[in-house]
């Protein structure tokens, strides 16, 4: 028969809202009180049914992690566990759970928030993407419920609470960067627009270009890297341009990673032939060949401070709305080359 808190109380001759305010280590108990239930406790190898206090105190002590794409797709990408590392070591000090989100696409995302909100099965919610007129987010602030995002949102950008990196000024100082190698046909193999993070890329870009007086060609341009994941087509078609690019950057690793293997097979060579700067930094960009310069976006610190946002939010009614950039830091290797000879290392922050 399963141990109660009575027996508990019976056992340590205390009453059993004592041993209740030990479990929740109330400050209104000694410590000599403590210490004699909790070896009552343990010597009936009681465990207290959080389930039930979390009921009573209206609380699930769980949190949502909303992804953009269901989770055997979004694990193929190193970011998600990365940023998921953050968030649970935040959840751990919080004493909290997660609940990943399984939906495929955006109704059922949708659904899924929805269903976990009106049934109450989480306290607060972090979106773990920012796309354009996202439903679930118009969803999440009409409700009123507790959420934060990884990624600056589309709208209502002073009203919710946000971490990120900075985008825009990033790809800026890319472009930047491969002109100090000597580059000036740059291209720009970006994400999908339906995401903010692509349209702040390709901004950043467009921007250095401007400044730098060179052109922009939209031949120079792919915008979705599904599409080019599956297809050598479009590689072959960017460096069979009358003046192909002698730069590229890629919205991602993975993208890179695709990017060099398709160019191995029109025997294109990085970076003797072309330069390619990307970003996230994964733990694998060390160790392909060629190794991959790419931008450290903090993925883990997103992640950490994202929680740590939404436990705020949880707590108070009143907490302020916030937001602001991760810094990044530009880790220069092997897949980047200068093609004039007085060029200095830009290692560092960007």
């Amino acid at each position: 028969m399963a141990v109660t808190i009575i027996d508990v109380a019976r056992e340590a001759n205390v009453s059993p809202s004592t041993v209740s305010r030990v479990i929740s280590d109330s400050p209104r108990i000694s410590e000599r009180t403590k210490r004699k239930v909790r070896q009552v406790m343990d010597r009936l190898n009681y465990h207290p049914n959080f389930q039930a206090r979390n009921l009573a105190a209206k609380s699930t002590k769980t949190i949502g992690v909303i992804m953009s794409h269901s989770t055997s797709l979004a694990f193929q990408n190193p970011f998600f566990p990365e940023v998921i590392r953050g968030i649970c070591t935040s959840a751990h000090s919080n004493q909290y759970g997660m609940y990943l989100s399984t939906g495929g696409n955006e109704e059922e995302i949708y659904q899924e928030v929805e269903s976990m909100v009106q049934s109450k099965k989480v306290d607060g919610i972090i979106l773990l993407y920012s796309k354009v007129n996202d439903p679930t987010l118009a969803f999440l602030k009409e409700a009123d419920f507790p959420f934060t995002m990884v990624g600056r949102p589309y709208q209502y950008e002073e009203e919710i609470t946000y971490i990120d990196n900075d985008n825009r000024k990033i790809a800026y100082e890319l472009v930047n960067y491969l002109v100090h190698l000597g580059h000036e046909h740059i291209a720009f193999i970006g994400g999908n627009l339906d995401y903010v993070v692509s349209l702040d890329r390709l901004e950043g870009f467009k921007s250095a270009l401007k400044d730098l007086d060179l052109q922009y060609k939209e031949k120079y341009i792919i915008h979705d890297q599904n599409k080019l994941t599956n297809d050598i087509q479009s590689i072959n078609t960017l460096m069979h341009l009358d003046v192909p690019p002698t730069a590229l950057i890629a919205h991602d690793d993975l993208v890179a990673y695709e990017i060099i293997r398709h160019l191995e097979e029109l025997s294109i060579r990085v970076p003797n032939d072309i330069s390619i700067v990307s970003f996230n930094n994964h733990a694998l960009s060390e160790f392909v060949k060629p190794p991959l310069t790419t931008v450290d976006i903090s993925i883990f610190q997103l992640g950490l401070e994202a929680a740590n946002y939404l436990f705020e939010k949880m707590s108070s009614t009143q907490a302020p709305i916030k937001n602001r950039f991760v810094p990044t830091t530009l880790i220069e290797r092997q897949s980047t080359k200068a093609i004039n000879n007085d060029v200095l290392s830009l290692r560092g922050e960007i």
